[in-house]
């Protein structure tokens, strides 16, 4: 668990991968991302700053392979 006294902020950031999206609507599937990356998914991320948690999630969820931040909400700093 988290100590979230230690803790500068934590993000909330809301992804979706734009190339299922695409599939989905013209009902295929991708072979190796789940058709539930179609939806919006919130992440909880440990963060200094909203760039920092940008840069974490883009690590986990590359853009490349067609991942797009929708939002980074700050919920606590």
């Amino acid at each position: 668990m988290i100590d979230l006294s230690a803790v500068s902020h934590v993000y909330l950031v809301s992804i979706y991968n734009k190339v299922v999206r695409a599939m989905v609507k013209e009902n295929k599937s991708h072979n190796f991302i789940a058709d539930k990356w179609a939806d919006i998914h919130t992440q909880g991320v440990v963060a200094n700053s909203e760039t920092e948690a940008r840069k974490k999630i883009a690590n986990r969820y590359p853009p490349e392979d067609g991942f797009v931040i929708e939002g980074v909400v700050s919920v606590i700093s």
